[in-house]
């Protein structure tokens, strides 16, 4: 079987001829007449179309090789959210903790812990500190493991360091925490947490 090399001159003729007759289904999108064979040269493909609101950086084009390099960090660290919540206690006290010169009266470590069994944990922990009238505790979650993120999408290491600030500032915890703060160095960095406790 021969391939077809397009259309013949009285084959075009033809065509141009059945064309002319024909009334367009959508006439404001009239294209130049093609080829029903193809011979027509191929145009660049159409870049699609960004979504309302959302839109693509002039660099960025279909098919283009990404940057590397580049992280994918969606939103601050604990850390950097903790900081920048509005201060509830006395500045110069929490100068003082937040420079590791106070000494937390009690402490939780979470290390190995799920979410699952860290939750219920540290609501027990904190209610019973605040029971018996403590005011600092530390509450130690790690700074979690990149080992097993083999995944499309982007994660963050340390599940526990992300969650336990929102579990101090919900309730149970919300009614009996005044401030929390990122430990210092000494008492373990970013992977730890200066839980105020109210009177």
């Amino acid at each position: 079987m021969s391939r077809r090399r397009g259309l013949t001159p009285e084959d075009r003729e033809l065509w141009s001829r059945v064309a002319k007759t024909a009334t367009p289904l959508h006439p404001k999108s009239l294209k130049p007449a093609e080829d029903p064979l193809g011979a027509t040269p191929k145009s660049p493909a159409p870049q699609p179309r960004p979504l309302p609101g959302f839109e693509l950086p002039a660099t960025l084009r279909i098919g283009a090789k990404a940057r590397s390099g580049r992280s994918h960090d969606l939103a601050p660290a604990p850390a950097d959210a903790i900081r920048a919540a509005p201060l509830r206690m006395d500045h110069k006290t929490h100068k003082q903790m937040t420079r590791g010169k106070m000494r937390p009266e009690a402490r939780l470590d979470l290390h190995g812990m799920t979410l699952a069994e860290a939750g219920p944990e540290l609501i027990g922990f904190i209610l019973s500190c605040h029971a018996q009238g403590m005011r600092l505790v530390l509450v130690i979650t790690g700074k979690g493991s990149r080992a097993g993120d083999e995944g499309p999408l982007p994660t963050r290491p340390g599940a526990l360091r992300h969650q336990v600030p929102h579990w101090l500032h919900t309730a149970p915890l919300a009614a009996v925490v005044q401030q929390v703060a990122p430990a210092h160095a000494r008492h373990g960095g970013s992977g730890a947490y200066y839980v105020y406790l109210r009177r």
